[in-house]
């Protein structure tokens, strides 16, 4: 699989969590936010880690690591842009997955579910 079509498929799986979890009724509100970030910050980066384990990686949700700053290719995700948006029931909200390699963006994907 390509970087490319890596990142589409990681966007768009993380979305069809996110969909599922809004969807469910489960959760409301702020709970629902923060649940949302969870699932699909923790899906994308053991789906990195196990597609490209040699990349490093820089999340929304996850504490940064100095050792990216060296890295030839630096995954950038943000899991769930527009949590507030996400947590009312909205449509409004994204996830992002992109790859910069030493620097420069040359693979990503939006998901707009």
């Amino acid at each position: 699989m390509t970087d490319a079509e890596l990142s589409a498929w990681l966007a768009s799986e993380a979305g069809k969590l996110l969909l599922d979890l809004q969807q469910s009724g489960a959760l409301e509100g702020k709970a629902l936010g923060d649940e949302g970030d969870h699932i699909a910050n923790a899906f994308l980066c053991r789906a990195l880690r196990e597609n490209r384990p040699d990349d490093a990686l820089l999340s929304e949700e996850e504490k940064d690591s100095a050792s990216r700053l060296s890295a030839h290719r630096v995954w950038i995700v943000d899991p769930l842009d527009g949590t507030r948006e996400y947590s009312e029931k909205r449509s409004d909200w994204a996830v992002h997955v992109a790859l910069a390699v030493d620097g420069k963006a040359v693979a990503g994907a939006v998901a707009l579910p």
